[in-house]
């Protein structure tokens, strides 16, 4: 009975198949992710494209080193450095010497403009930006935008009147006083839009990270069977969390080989798996199309290739059968994510030690140690099986919060500790989640968040435009791709060119429009809200 003496309605809360395990969240991130180095320390840990290889035990030295280049440097527990650097093995480096320094990482796009830039300097504020001598000159850029100071470091070519990374990896490891780092210390601090509004920066901790890595590769019956002798694939950026995380940190834990590649191309792509024997390749739908579709692909040898991993996007039936009809012995895949959920929600139990049958267009089911529950977007009540709402999470792999933005956490998650992740979805008789439609605002191209929201700022701030509302349209390739509608402001005459020309310049390739379509008046609610359901028929009925 509630507080009127009225029967309350049931709530349903869904959990794992699989059974809940002990997680050392107590330990650092770096403790947890070498606590088992010692069966596999003279293994190679981090593999170069080139086949330059760095076993798991100089990994864990080169850590410690640069941790205590860190305390060098001035860089304490709390504070921030950005890391603007595409897939290397410096960024591992990196990343775990500030983990071990009890300092956090923002992670950030080197692709991204001047001004995204200067956004995530204001709001994560870093003492330090480490980079390559290629960014540097966009750097210039930010430090003339930002009231914030910081320091430059570069970790190919050493340049004058900046840091270089060498004064990290020489330092003498036996030099940096321990750190007490507490569970709730954050170590991550990635940028996502949530279900709305402009990028924020997510506080991801060490508890955080240190469940989420359990939850998918620790216990009996691992949720993804990783094993010593795996060969993972990380062509996806170390700056997203799909990567950092799953690809990353779970190979650590384990002590799986790791092959990192700067970029994707589909050649090189190709004489990766057949030279280095790939077992695990993480992928986005996006390359996944490419391995199905391109006839260079039967040139290769991918028989190595023993598990699909797709992730940051839904992956089509049809797409997922043309890849299994390429290579027939890979198991293939979904798992479901969000920043803000540390970031996994569900995993294709296919994967695990002791798989289990999945049905087809399934995200997986909701990983250990965590509940989740579907939510009348409506009502607020919780819904059973096979109805679809709002999926929450709630588990101590949740983010911590927003940084510098509580009115946006409260908003994200509720007071029973539900992360709201703006998804609409639901969970069948077999306990396997289904996304089918999304209360969230943000566009995804390729698997990377496109905040309307941060593209609406950039055109409203063109003389041309009295108005403008950005949607998601749908691509083959892509997903999606941004779409604007635009109310010219008055005696004003501007070209669709021109629009996407303006928007063009001012952010990085996969937010940029590709097309412009000028109305009388964006259709919006009483309160102020844009209908983007009303252009969403727009754009269906222009087909």
């Amino acid at each position: 009975m509630d507080e009127h003496g009225s029967p309350m309605a049931p709530t349903y809360i869904f959990r794992s198949k699989l059974p809940e395990i002990d997680i050392p969240s107590h330990l650092s991130l770096t403790q947890y992710c070498f606590q088992h180095i010692a069966k596999f320390a003279h293994r190679p840990c981090l593999v170069e494209s080139t086949g330059k290889n760095y076993t798991f035990a100089e990994v864990e030295l080169y850590t410690r080193r640069v941790a205590a280049g860190f305390c060098r440097l001035g860089i304490e527990r709390g504070d921030v450095v950005m890391l603007l650097l595409p897939n290397c093995v410096e960024f591992v480096l990196l990343f775990l010497g500030l983990a071990m320094r009890g300092a956090a990482a923002t992670t950030c796009n080197p692709s991204y403009t001047a001004q995204e830039i200067s956004k995530q300097v204001n709001g994560s504020r870093p003492k330090l930006i480490v980079t390559q001598a290629l960014f540097v000159e966009k750097l210039a850029e930010v430090v003339d935008a930002v009231s914030h100071n910081f320091n430059i470091m570069t970790t190919d070519e050493a340049l004058p009147n900046h840091l270089h990374i060498s004064t990290l990896i020489q330092a003498e490891e036996s030099q940096c006083p321990r750190v007490d780092i507490l569970p709730d210390d954050v170590v991550a601090l990635p940028y996502s839009s949530g279900t709305t509004g402009l990028p924020k920066g997510v506080m991801l901790t060490h508890r955080s990270l240190i469940t989420s890595i359990a939850q998918q590769v620790d216990g009996d019956n691992p949720n993804i069977y990783m094993k010593p002798d795996d060969v993972v694939l990380c062509v996806l950026p170390m700056f997203h969390i799909y990567s950092l995380n799953t690809v990353l940190l779970c190979s650590l834990r384990v002590g799986a080989s790791i092959v990192v590649m700067t970029k994707f191309e589909i050649v090189a792509l190709l004489e990766v798996i057949q030279r280095f024997k790939v077992t695990i390749a993480p992928l986005v739908p996006p390359i996944v199309l490419a391995l199905a579709k391109n006839p260079i692909v039967d040139k290769y040898n991918l028989s190595s290739i023993r598990m699909l991993m797709s992730g940051a996007a839904p992956l089509g039936k049809d797409l997922e059968a043309s890849f299994h009809s390429r290579v027939p012995q890979a198991v293939i895949g979904q798992g479901y994510g969000m920043t803000e959920a540390g970031p996994v929600l569900a995993m294709c139990l296919a994967f695990a030690k002791e798989p289990f049958p999945v049905k087809a267009g399934a995200c997986g089911t909701v990983v250990r140690n965590a509940e989740v529950k579907i939510m009348d977007p409506e009502t607020g009540a919780s819904l059973p099986h096979n109805e679809p709402g709002e999926i929450c999470i709630r588990g101590e792999q949740v983010m911590k919060g927003y940084v510098g933005d509580p009115e946006a956490t409260a908003n994200t998650i509720d007071k029973d500790g539900f992360l709201h992740t703006g998804d609409i979805g639901l969970i069948d008789d077999d306990d396997e989640i289904f996304i089918v439609d999304r209360v969230k605002e943000i566009i995804k191209f390729k698997g990377f968040q496109v905040p309307p929201a941060e593209l609406e700022a950039i055109l409203l701030s063109h003389t041309a435009v009295a108005d403008a509302a950005c949607v998601p349209k749908k691509d083959e390739v892509a997903g999606e791709v941004p779409v604007a509608f635009v109310v010219k402001a008055q005696n004003f005459d501007i070209s669709v060119a021109s629009i996407r020309e303006f928007v063009a310049r001012q952010v990085v390739f996969y937010k940029k429009l590709h097309d412009v379509y000028f109305v009388e008046a964006i259709p919006k609610s009483p309160s102020g809200k844009i209908l983007r359901k009303e252009l969403k028929m727009r754009l269906e009925q222009t087909k």
